[in-house]
């Protein structure tokens, strides 16, 4: 009787603890159940208007300005918004370069900072450079290597009638240098050189008496009707 027990309750625990293993394996596998208590919301924490940031480097000098009209920082990834983002860029012995667009975007480390729509980047004349503008919708801006970059058309305006169009670009602004991926088409016009002054004359001869006097007619140009025509050449 006691050997007819054993042989029924061993199958029984094996299949309560194959039970207990299954549902232990779907637990496991199973995705963790969503939090409500609203951390994993793209929510922002908290708005400022009006907000303005500025950096400085070892030295105390200012290294860069970032300014817009609204900032909206979201807690779930670190990252911030902006309106209508004014981003000042200075250097030493180089000149001070204004980026600005109708929204922007800051990375969580501060590293990065993308302006979109309408993007407008303006370098001023210095030295025997004429002034510089830059338009695009999207451009990628590491403050720290001092570098921009995009992969949309982009137009370049240097001076009055310099004017160079791409698609995609990447500007050093340490090296000065500018680096256009594809589809270049350029228009450039070389500055007029400045007129020397003449010198003044140390004597001024009296001026010339009119060989012809007076007579009071006056001659309306291309109405004479005896004008001749300049005859054609073969």
């Amino acid at each position: 009787m006691k050997g007819r027990t054993n042989t029924i309750l061993f199958p029984l625990a094996v299949l309560g603890l194959l039970a207990l293993i299954t549902l232990w394996i779907d637990r496991t596998v199973q995705p963790p159940e969503p939090r409500v208590d609203g951390s994993t919301r793209h929510d922002p924490d908290y708005i400022l208007n009006n907000f303005v940031t500025t950096k400085t480097d070892a030295t105390g000098t200012i290294s860069h300005i970032l300014k817009a009209s609204e900032m909206r920082h979201y807690p779930d990834d670190d990252t911030t918004e902006l309106e209508n983002p004014h981003f000042t860029q200075f250097g030493v012995d180089r000149p001070t370069t204004t980026i600005e667009g109708k929204r922007g975007h800051v990375s969580s480390n501060g590293e990065v900072v993308e302006f979109r729509d309408s993007v407008r980047v303006v370098r001023p004349a210095f030295g025997d450079r004429q002034e510089m503008t830059l338009t695009t919708e999207y451009l990628r801006v590491e403050p720290d290597n001092e570098i921009a970059s995009t992969d949309q058309p982009v137009v370049i305006t240097q001076g009055p009638k310099s004017i160079v169009r791409a698609v995609g670009m990447v500007y050093d602004k340490k090296n000065q240098t500018i680096q256009l991926n594809k589809r270049v088409r350029s228009h450039y016009e070389r500055p007029a050189a400045a007129s020397k002054p003449r010198p003044a004359n140390r004597a001024t001869k009296p001026a010339a008496k009119a060989a012809t006097k007076n007579t009071g007619k006056q001659t309306k140009s291309g109405n004479s009707k005896n004008a001749k025509l300049p005859a054609k050449t073969k």
